[in-house]
């Protein structure tokens, strides 16, 4: 008897534990664009370097699909009140293949983004900086990040042969993360 009642516990935790983890996966799994589309709001943090507490500013981030071109979409930023601060962009696919999208600012400048790991991702330097960000769904919530950094080095350590390689440093400048709603 006891060992039935084992082997039936063992039985039910794997059970248990496959659907748990069916559950969460399904739960962080997301299909881009089509989870994303939506009019998300929150608020950004931002976070500058060398200051303790952040900057917070009301944020929108609304996607919906393109009324003028199939398989485009608007990709509207708002920052702030609306009047104030209103970025309408287009987010457009350029390899779905290979998970390349754009977010075609409308003004000559366009930023590569990759689905990849279940996120948005990008990397581009404007200015002095160098800006990392990332757009995922987690729990119902579109999350976001940035990462800026300097892009001069700021300094590069090791020896620079086989054994060990040269690594260049960059100062991170800010760092801003917003969870945005429905």
């Amino acid at each position: 008897m006891r060992l039935i009642m084992n082997s039936s516990y063992r039985i039910l935790l794997t059970i248990s534990f496959v659907l748990i983890v069916g559950i969460s996966n399904a739960q962080t799994k997301s299909s881009f664009p089509a989870d994303f589309v939506g009019n998300w709001k929150g608020t950004l943090e931002w976070t500058q370097a060398g200051k303790s507490e952040p900057e917070r500013v009301e944020m929108q981030l609304n996607i919906q699909p393109s009324k003028d071109t199939a398989g485009q979409y608007t990709w509207n930023l708002v920052y702030g009140k609306a009047a104030t601060d209103n970025r309408p962009y287009i987010l457009k696919v350029a390899d779905n293949t290979k998970g390349h999208w754009q977010i075609d600012e409308k003004n000559g400048i366009v930023l590569d983004q990759f689905w990849i790991a279940n996120r948005l991702c990008g990397s581009f330097t404007v200015k002095e900086s160098t800006i990392n960000n990332s757009y995922w769904i987690e729990n119902g919530k579109l999350h976001l990040e940035f990462v800026s950094c300097s892009s001069s080095a700021l300094s590069t350590t090791g020896v620079g042969d086989a054994t060990v390689p040269l690594v260049t440093n960059y100062a991170v400048k800010s760092y801003q993360k917003a969870v945005l709603s429905k």
